[in-house]
């Protein structure tokens, strides 16, 4: 099955249990349209670079699926529908990396960025 990953931006003034219920809820749509959440990431509440309907700020949350596409546009279908959802972004991915989303990850332990070339 084709390998996806989802970030999904809910509402601000929802709790964080009302946010992880809603990863919760979209892993189920998944589940029961033959697809399976294979990691899940909560990032917490982040400032946006720009309002979205009226909001300056949004709980985050992360998801690596194995699912077939129908799966997936049922989720994004539901995903459209319910209120307390402002965005959701999908790719496609080849292959799943291992550990930690690097939204998780600590400035220590990430790759360090490529060696900037020295001013002539």
């Amino acid at each position: 099955m084709p390998l996806y990953e989802h970030v999904l931006i809910a509402r601000q003034d929802l709790s964080n249990a009302q946010a992880e219920g809603l990863v919760e809820h979209f892993s189920t749509v998944l589940a029961d349209n033959g697809g399976q959440v294979v990691a899940s990431e909560y990032w917490g509440v982040k400032t946006m670079a720009y309002k979205i309907n009226k909001n300056r700020k949004g709980h985050y949350a992360y998801l690596r699926t194995d699912a077939p596409s129908a799966a997936v546009q049922e989720m994004e279908r539901l995903a459209r529908l319910h209120d307390d959802v402002m965005r959701l972004l999908t790719v496609k991915v080849d292959a799943h990396e291992e550990g930690p989303s690097v939204q998780m990850q600590k400035r220590e332990e990430r790759d360090d960025r490529r060696e900037r070339r020295e001013r002539r």
